[in-house]
């Protein structure tokens, strides 16, 4: 049984120690295999597995919080076509683990971000992506644009699309730009006056040309951004629950398949659409929590993501419940 971690952090050293243990030990690649794998030189690989004897870390078992992740990120790529997951133990406090989640987006932000091919990048909102923009590493990428892939909140919130994106894109010293709209117009009638105005076809245009980005998803209960501040006062969260709701990716609300309700609040999202977001690549769904597991799930049968960020026990779910 792997070890939970201590504090709600993220030891990125360690988990690269797991990995190339896991992958020289266990899967018995050769050293020139694991640094192919990995994409590090052998040589760092030959000083990891040095490292990892010398402390500890590898004996019978892996001696770390991350000894399971490494088999369930393969597991997760294979059982849903991912080209990348990334699973952080989970905490001992179910508290924490937002934060673990949060952490584990931020290092992985951290790679991402610093390969100068990407020169566009699109945010959406909540708290997970709020906490991963304390966990990037500082480092200058003038030449990258963050841009906020959704509709904002109708009041100002740390988990705004606009505050993440000016948050990152300080922190980088890139470039930002927003999508200055509300995430649901009041009728499907305006929702399409708003999308033909020059400006947002221009925005949107952009959003659907970006190299990548990271986004949430929500369930539908009273602890969800969405529910609690971003739906319209008309639509009730139990009329989206009874049309057979489970939750939102980029506001659109979706079924246990992946699929949009048949509800008018899908034709009132002022944004890109599911088919938009699947061309997009280097999509990054970060989320965890036995609440999530159902519209996660959904999201990743749909193929709306490329790259998964949890925790070990939603990975586990997930796995145990996949068709």
């Amino acid at each position: 049984m792997s070890r939970a971690p201590k504090l709600p952090k993220i030891d990125v050293e360690e988990r690269f120690l797991a990995q190339v243990a896991w992958a020289y030990h266990v899967e018995g690649l050769t050293q020139e295999q694991v640094a192919r794998k990995l994409q590090v030189t052998r040589l760092r690989v030959n000083k990891a597995l040095a490292e990892a004897r010398k402390n500890g870390l590898v004996r019978i078992t892996l001696n770390t919080s991350f000894s399971a992740c490494p088999e369930l990120e393969g597991e997760l790529c294979a059982t849903f076509g991912l080209a990348q997951a990334y699973v952080a133990p989970s905490p001992e406090r179910p508290q924490d683990l937002q934060m673990i989640v949060g952490a584990a987006l931020g290092q992985l932000l951290s790679s991402k971000l610093a390969d100068p091919k990407v020169r566009t990048f699109g945010l959406s909102w909540g708290n997970t992506l709020n906490i991963a923009t304390r966990f990037v590493a500082s480092f200058s990428r003038r030449d990258l644009e963050v841009i906020s892939v959704m509709g904002g909140l109708t009041r100002g919130s740390d988990f705004n699309s606009f505050e993440i994106t000016t948050r990152l894109a300080d922190l980088l010293g890139a470039q930002h730009s927003y999508f200055p709209a509300p995430l649901y117009a009041g009728s499907r009638r305006s929702r399409d006056t708003i999308m033909k105005l020059d400006v947002f076809d221009g925005v949107l245009a952009k959003i659907r040309g970006i190299d990548g980005m990271a986004v949430a998803c929500s369930d539908i209960s009273a602890r969800s951004l969405l529910v609690r501040d971003g739906l319209p006062p008309d639509i009730k969260p139990r009329d989206l629950i009874r049309a057979g709701a489970v939750g939102d990716v980029l506001g659109t609300i979706i079924d246990s398949n992946g699929e949009p309700i048949d509800h008018p609040i899908n034709e009132r999202v002022v944004g890109i659409g599911l088919d938009d977001m699947r061309r997009i690549p280097n999509t990054i769904l970060a989320a965890g929590g036995a609440y999530k597991v159902p519209v996660i799930s959904a999201a990743l049968r749909q193929r709306l993501a490329r790259i998964l960020v949890t925790d070990e026990a939603t990975a586990r779910t997930l796995l145990s419940q996949a068709p």
